[in-house]
């Protein structure tokens, strides 16, 4: 696989997940712009890249801000001329407690942060996958947002959000050579557990390797008819 002359947009950049698909792509060629709200983890990966700086663009973002999510999109499109793929991977979890003692903050915080943020970056970048004519959209989400566990109802409602708007995104995009798709995990095993240490537990995590690999998949020419698509990442339920 290729990416070069792609320009990958990535949120949450510097997360146990974002940093390896930044990797990932940056061996395969790509040119990364790099959203974070953390400056000092983005400075971080950006000198742990090395890459020239026709090839690499960092900005501190609040994607909760709508006006300030558009203005980053418009710079990253004038810097490197257009914008080919978002992978909006900023993540996110609360919960532990019942819906009768959960607080209307926990509900905010997991809508802010997984329907609100994608909403924004939806509307800020989509535009200019569009206007190429070809075009990915990658957002990782969790098999809970279908089929809430007891005191996961907050975190599941923010993912089932998440799911409706890529999804019904999916079905904007037709005939425009853009797609967009969802990865499924239950846990991302950022520590890699199930390999140093497996047990029933986490046999189902998803490795940040294993997510990666789904989405280079979906980035590949040969994932053009593949859209709309919720793909599990997690083995058994």
């Amino acid at each position: 696989m290729n990416l070069e002359n792609r320009v990958a947009v990535i949120t949450g950049a510097s997360g146990g997940l974002g940093s390896v698909v930044t990797r990932s792509l940056a061996e395969e060629g790509a040119c990364l712009a790099l959203l974070e709200r953390d400056s000092s983890r983005l400075v971080r990966l950006a000198e742990s890249l090395a890459l020239p700086a026709e090839r690499l663009l960092t900005q501190q973002v609040d994607l909760l801000d709508s006006a300030s999510t558009s203005a980053a999109a418009k710079e990253i499109a004038a810097h490197f001329g257009k914008i080919d793929i978002l992978l909006h991977l900023v993540g996110g979890w609360t919960g532990g407690k019942l819906l009768t003692e959960a607080s209307s903050t926990d509900l905010e915080f997991m809508l802010n942060q997984h329907a609100w943020t994608t909403f924004h970056v939806i509307q800020a970048f989509v535009p200019h996958l569009v206007q190429n004519g070809w075009g990915r959209v990658v957002m990782v989400t969790s098999p809970y947002a279908a089929r809430p566990s007891a005191k996961g109802g907050i975190y599941a409602a923010g993912k089932a959000a998440q799911e409706t708007l890529v999804l019904a995104l999916s079905q904007e995009l037709k005939g425009t050579g853009v797609t967009a798709n969802l990865l499924q995990a239950k846990t991302i095993d950022a520590k890699r557990l199930k390999v140093s240490e497996p047990s029933p537990e986490n046999a189902s995590w998803t490795t940040p390797e294993e997510l990666t690999a789904g989405i280079l998949h979906l980035l590949s020419d040969e994932a053009a008819t593949i859209n709309g698509a919720r793909i599990p990442l997690y083995g058994s339920y």
